[in-house]
């Protein structure tokens, strides 16, 4: 199965970028994805090429019309090959928080679309008739929708299948696992007086592992609580059901 995945931007310049100069270029190289970019500006009213205008009721701002935004997702629907097993992504802060299971989710989605807001966002008629999911990267602001959209797609991409050497190294990852990633290291075995714990140059692979488990479970514990807290209702669970 070969991921379609389009992408409705103004910039496209700045998606491209970042599709030749990360893994997801390799995903591409690999023929695991194709990815589509849609200029909105193709798509724009008038001589100017307009594609966003000031909000109905006032305020500061502008907000991406939806007349061009209708045609420019007619357009991906088409270079993903139709509407069968196809999500419409807006990235938005009122969007459900995004987390790696999301990503496992969407990674079995053959075909995705997603939207990249700018301004106020975009005229909600858009979310209304074509949006199927929207996602938050977290509560804050950035510029444009590209990073938050290039984000979500990266996360998905690299759990494709085939797409990355060794699927193993992504499910270790943190958020992968039910705790934070232990610490690494390479060489050279000593630096600045500082030096690689003896256990990880032992070749006891046994010792090795439990090292690491304690260390992701005092990292965890350490630096979110939340997660470590959210790990120990997870045993306690598989406890109460053995």
């Amino acid at each position: 199965m070969k991921h379609q995945i389009a992408i409705i931007t103004p910039t496209p310049d700045l998606v491209e970028a970042v599709v030749q100069h990360s893994m997801l270029r390799q995903a591409v190289a690999r023929e695991k994805v194709d990815f589509h970019l849609v200029n909105l500006r193709e798509f724009g009213e008038g001589n100017y090429r307009q594609t966003d205008d000031t909000p109905f009721g006032g305020g500061a701002g502008m907000v991406m019309m939806a007349g061009p935004l209708f045609k420019a997702i007619e357009d991906a629907i088409e270079k993903v090959g139709g509407s069968d097993n196809l999500r419409i992504i807006y990235p938005s802060p009122q969007g459900k928080t995004w987390t790696h299971e999301l990503a496992v989710e969407n990674s079995s989605v053959e075909k995705l679309i997603v939207i990249c807001g700018h301004y106020k966002g975009i005229d909600e008629r858009v979310i209304e008739k074509c949006v199927t999911h929207e996602y938050s990267i977290g509560d804050f602001v950035v510029t444009s929708g590209e990073i938050p959209g290039m984000i979500l797609i990266d996360s998905i991409v690299r759990l494709i299948p085939g797409v990355l050497n060794k699927i193993d190294s992504a499910l270790s990852d943190t958020f992968a696992a039910d705790l934070l990633d232990a610490p690494h290291y390479t060489q050279p075995r000593e630096i600045d007086g500082m030096a690689v714990p003896d256990v990880l140059i032992s070749g006891h692979h046994k010792k090795i592992d439990e090292w690491r488990k304690v260390r992701q479970e005092e990292r965890t514990k350490e630096k979110r609580p939340d997660i470590w807290e959210h790990y120990l209702k997870l045993n306690e669970s598989e406890k109460s059901d053995e």
